[in-house]
């Protein structure tokens, strides 16, 4: 009768990685966490996609004659906010005024 149970546990298996489990467990709603594990897992199947096709589009880039070190840097800048932008070009105007650049 051991096997039998055994056999069940197999039996109850919802995703290849997470056996099925009771919900009742140290107050935890498996399903829930189940749910919230699997969400995340897609979504780092999707970034990884989408990190390919970033390179291919890098590698586009540096195909077509486009310095891809200066395309991140412009792509940095534009995610920050205009004053920020605004004050470190300030600061590096005089930094290198400071060393005579």
């Amino acid at each position: 009768m051991a096997y039998e149970a055994d056999d069940d546990l197999d039996a109850g298996m919802d995703s290849p990685h997470l056996p099925k489990s009771d919900p009742a467990v140290g107050g935890i709603a498996a399903d829930r966490l189940r749910s919230v594990i699997e969400r995340v897992e897609r979504l780092e199947e999707e970034r990884k996609a989408l990190a390919g096709d970033i390179k291919d589009i890098f590698s586009e880039a540096k195909s077509a004659g486009f310095d891809v070190k200066v395309i991140r840097q412009i792509i940095r800048i534009r995610r920050q906010e205009p004053a920020e932008v605004e004050e470190q070009e300030t600061l590096l105007d005089i930094y290198r005024r400071a060393l005579g650049m």
